[in-house]
């Protein structure tokens, strides 16, 4: 693959590494969450205001991120960086309208980003005075201004799952990025193994930061830690085992994804922006951006529903889930562009969605343009066209079955279709990708 943006950090091994013997809460959990199958994630922060990659250009190595800089020189933007919460005022951020949208979307759980790599923090945390409720942001005297607390209770009450995203590195943290230091890129500003007192204090920084998300935000599903780098290059080590254990006393079951890390505290896989070639031995989850960038970017390219569509069928079909990015605006409104692919998701998921949500993958998960799946008696299969095809045909024999048809049925016109001489006849039509239930 060719690599679009060089903050896509990948641990291919983890791919193969299977699981150490997890605690059977933690298990079932994992169940659980395959069942789901189908997330959002949103960036959200400071970034969205200028409308630039997130907040990769303060990052003097990334300079990929500074194509389209956002200021003539890098010190020029990290100073007028770092004062842009004196502006985020997103008014019209409704935190019970993106929930609505995202169930009627078909998505079972969401991750919001309480804090990138910038450090600006998208909650009331008591570590830090950059947050969005602090006095100098003008949206602190909103009464929805600790936007995790607004968000995680109007998904909660529509359904649907939550869980938070956390950058482990902190740029903006005096114990990560020294004040008057000159950072070189990404990285703590000096190194831990030489000034481990230092280093401690950041340690408790993200410790006490974890804990409050774990303890004060209620029903917590999912954990998931970003910035890999942190816990595998230049002595930025983390005691997750001493962190998980302190979460945990709160969220008992809680889902840690320490991304790009391996071991007991990646409890899933996330391979990024694609679909892997092999499904990982672990339980994994493809995260993709609806756009090119995940954050909020004017004139953003999105890409097209047929993508998405056949990104999220393939996907669960192999055996993985799926995590959309949106990147909200800086007003608080969801994209145009955005709400459209999710309103047209939504309805192929009215239709097909039986197929998708609790399935595993089938032993034959794929033959030419059909995909499977799998639930209880029954297999599902969706078959992707090809340009104005108007019928499809299933060779019952390239499932390899064991057992006896009973029904077959097109899950959208519900009508029951006949096995001729073991093949299938379904009428592809009107859909980008058509599905039909096969029962035992």
């Amino acid at each position: 693959m060719t690599k679009i943006r060089q903050d896509i950090e990948e641990k291919i091994q983890s791919y193969e590494e299977n699981y150490e013997e997890l605690p059977e809460n933690i298990q079932k959990k994992l169940e659980w969450f395959q069942d789901q199958k189908l997330g959002v994630i949103f960036h959200w922060g400071l970034y969205s205001i200028p409308g630039i990659v997130e907040s990769w250009q303060l990052s003097k190595e990334d300079e990929w991120a500074r194509k389209n800089p956002w200021r003539d020189n890098l010190e020029d933007l990290r100073s007028d960086y770092w004062n842009l919460n004196e502006e985020f005022n997103p008014t019209l951020f409704n935190p019970d309208e993106w929930a609505e949208l995202c169930r009627n979307a078909g998505f079972r759980y969401m991750l919001f980003t309480t804090k990138h790599h910038d450090g600006f923090n998208m909650y009331d945390t008591n570590e830090s005075d950059y947050k969005v409720t602090a006095e100098d942001c003008p949206y602190s005297k909103n009464p929805k201004a600790d936007i995790l607390d607004e968000l995680t209770k109007a998904f909660r009450k529509e359904g649907i799952h939550t869980g938070a995203y956390y950058s482990k590195p902190d740029w903006y943290s005096p114990y990560y990025w020294r004040p008057g230091d000159d950072p070189k890129g990404r990285y703590a500003s000096y190194d831990p193994k030489e000034e481990p007192e230092v280093w401690a204090e950041f340690e408790n920084f993200v410790t006490n930061q974890l804990v409050e998300i774990s303890s004060q935000y209620g029903d917590i599903d999912i954990l998931w830690l970003d910035g890999g780098w942190v816990g595998t290059k230049n002595n930025e080590f983390l005691n997750m085992k001493e962190i998980a254990k302190k979460i945990r006393k709160y969220q008992e079951d809680l889902l840690i994804v320490d991304r790009t890390i391996g071991g007991e505290f990646e409890n899933y896989v996330t391979p990024e922006r694609k679909i892997p070639e092999v499904a990982p031995k672990k339980v994994w989850e493809s995260n993709i951006p609806l756009a090119k960038n995940w954050g909020y970017v004017p004139n953003d390219i999105y890409k097209p529903f047929s993508e998405i569509l056949s990104s999220v069928v393939r996907i669960v079909a192999m055996g993985g889930n799926v995590i959309l990015g949106v990147g909200p605006k800086p007003d608080g409104t969801l994209p145009e562009e955005a709400l459209s692919i999710m309103t047209k998701l939504g309805k192929w998921l009215d239709t097909y969605g039986e197929g998708i949500f609790g399935t595993r993958s089938n032993d034959v998960w794929n033959v030419g343009n059909w995909y499977f799946t799998k639930k209880e008696y029954s297999i599902y299969a969706f078959y992707e066209k090809d340009h104005e095809e108007k019928i499809a045909h299933l060779d019952i024999a390239d499932l390899e079955l064991d057992k006896k048809i009973s029904k077959v049925t097109d899950m959208k016109s519900r009508q029951g279709l006949n096995v001729s001489e073991n093949i299938i006849t379904i009428d592809v039509s009107d859909e980008i990708i058509s599905g039909i239930k096969i029962e035992f």
